[in-house]
């Protein structure tokens, strides 16, 4: 019986990975087209006001962590688990790439009541590029996404924290906020927990905004950060909950 349930189990995974990739497809298909088609470049003009978000309400005690997303596929669950068992939430901000391989990744974070945020398709720096391609790194991953999952994206953090006025124009004409952040862990170059922690909660207030990755030592330092933020009557949430 168990042979034949794993026979099954990969045959579905299979299935799944097969129709995923056909909606992806589709997906890029159709943005190239648009692209080719010139219907992106004219849309920005009227959005000269927008400006980027660094931190939430700082009259309410919500906390988000805010996780990039690339890379750091084996310690996602466990972190999941971690929030899950704090009773927490966060924000993964997912790049398109990685989303169109990770689905059941996806699915698990909405699950556990989590958060999935933009964080452009392939990591470019959206400052050293066009308008038509920072419409394309925020568009593509939004399509895919949401083909994917349903989910209707809003929130975008540029790779890198590169952005320009282009960038803030063309996100806010896909309906997004640009988002970046209170604290740097700075976790994918300091492989260093007590650094992470410390970076974290340094000066913790309202409306902090906290960014990491899925690391082997974030993901050492985090249940100490979530009990930190708790113990002093924080709540740890989402981004959109923290900005709210």
């Amino acid at each position: 019986m168990k042979i034949l349930y794993f026979k099954i189990n990969n045959q579905q995974k299979k299935i799944t990975s097969f129709l995923s990739n056909v909606v992806i497809a589709v997906v890029l298909l159709t943005v190239m087209g648009f692209s080719f088609a010139g219907g992106t470049l004219n849309v920005f003009n009227s959005y000269s006001d927008s400006s980027a978000i660094y931190h939430g309400n700082l009259d309410s005690k919500n906390v988000a962590l805010m996780i990039n997303v690339y890379w750091g596929d084996e310690y996602i669950d466990d972190m999941l688990e971690i929030l899950k068992d704090k009773k927490v939430k966060a924000t993964f901000f997912v790049g398109g790439v990685w989303a169109s391989k990770n689905l059941e990744t996806m699915q698990k974070i909405l699950q556990y009541n989590c958060e999935l945020a933009n964080h452009g398709y392939k990591h470019k720096d959206q400052d050293k590029i066009s308008e038509q391609d920072n419409y394309n790194e925020i568009f593509q991953t939004h399509q895919i996404v949401k083909s994917l999952t349903g989910v209707e994206m809003n929130l975008f953090a540029p790779p890198s924290g590169a952005f320009n006025t282009t960038t803030l124009s063309v996100a806010e004409s896909l309906g997004y906020k640009t988002i970046m952040w209170t604290k740097d862990t700075i976790d994918w170059r300091d492989q260093d927990k007590n650094l992470i922690y410390n970076r974290a909660i340094k000066d913790a207030k309202g409306g902090d905004l906290i960014l990491m990755h899925p690391t082997a030592k974030t993901l050492e330092a985090l249940p100490e950060i979530i009990d930190y933020f708790i113990k002093n009557n924080f709540n740890v949430t989402t981004v959109s909950e923290t900005i709210a």
